[in-house]
């Protein structure tokens, strides 16, 4: 097939790679020109301009974006739309807010454009092991365009989830998902470093690798991260939040569904970036106003 794709960071070049490999035919663009130049040199036909880029694009077209969430996606389909045709389809593979998905498709359907919500996960391993793909839209759209996730995706890595925003939905609920499991892990770890045995934490991380219940990709990961650096001495803890975290508690809250692991672990990211903590001086302050119990002074 042929797609013309806007983004090529770290996931969008790496996609284009895997696509090119089944042969389906690219036109790339990126705000980079060294990104462009780079994803030619793999075969792909690079362009200076999204209207360059709509172009030399057949119809009825297929524009995939792979794009910083918020207004970076809206300035891109605000710049796309008066280019496009009626049966043209933009495809956002990025972590968009579904709302903000469901909305976007409303308006392109005015027009007679399609829009499919694709949640794709797989980070820079994609390349090498596939994206998982979970799309949201028309399904005759997804039927289209299917050869394309068949591409990207390892077996069975790919599903229709249902209407516009179901596919950044479910990215949205996995994303917090992988927050409480990496909390969960990070908090067992921890405690292993703190006990009385020396634990050799990445044989540990690459031992429950192998037949036990925790196993897991994340695990992996783990193991190689300790292997690299055993006390991760090089790191410092801090922990950034891409925001899909936070809008899965904010879900929760609004259907009323207890999620409190997941609301715990995007806390626990949001207090690692605190240099101090006020909230626990005010702790401090009570104990020994209340109790006369020590505090630490500067």
């Amino acid at each position: 097939m042929q797609v013309g794709l806007i983004g090529l960071g770290k996931m969008g070049a790496f996609m284009v790679e895997r696509l090119l490999r089944d042969n389906h035919r690219i036109m790339a663009y990126d705000l980079n020109e060294n990104a462009v130049r780079s994803i030619e040199e793999k075969g792909a036909t690079g362009v200076s301009s999204i209207e360059a880029l709509i172009e030399v694009l057949e119809t009825p077209r297929i524009v995939w974006m792979m794009v910083p969430v918020g207004d970076p996606v809206q300035q891109t389909i605000d710049t796309l739309k008066p280019y496009l045709s009626k049966g043209d389809t933009i495809v956002d593979g990025g972590n968009s807010f579904y709302k903000d998905s469901r909305r976007r498709a409303g308006e392109l359907k005015t027009s007679g454009i399609y829009f499919l919500d694709v949640g794709t996960s797989g980070g820079v391993w994609g390349l090498k092991e596939g994206y998982c793909l979970m799309v949201g839209g028309d399904k005759k759209i997804f039927d289209h365009c299917e050869p394309l996730f068949k591409s990207l995706a390892p077996p069975n890595g790919y599903r229709y989830i249902g209407p516009n925003g179901a596919g950044h939905f479910v990215k949205m609920v996995h994303n917090g998902i992988e927050y409480g499991l990496m909390q969960a892990y990070a908090e067992g770890f921890g405690i292993m470093k703190e006990s009385d045995y020396e634990i050799d934490l990445p044989a540990v991380a690459d031992l429950w690798g192998n037949g036990s219940v925790v196993r897991s990709w994340l695990l992996e990961l783990l193991a190689n991260a300790l292997q690299e650096d055993p006390k991760l001495e090089n790191l410092e803890d801090y922990v950034e939040d891409s925001g899909m975290g936070r809008w899965t508690v904010a879900e929760a809250i609004e259907k009323n569904v207890p999620a409190p692991i997941l609301t715990h672990s995007l806390i626990a990211r949001i207090r690692s970036r605190q240099t101090e903590s006020f909230s626990a001086k005010i702790l401090a302050a009570l104990r020994n106003q209340f109790g006369g119990h020590s505090v630490k002074k500067k």
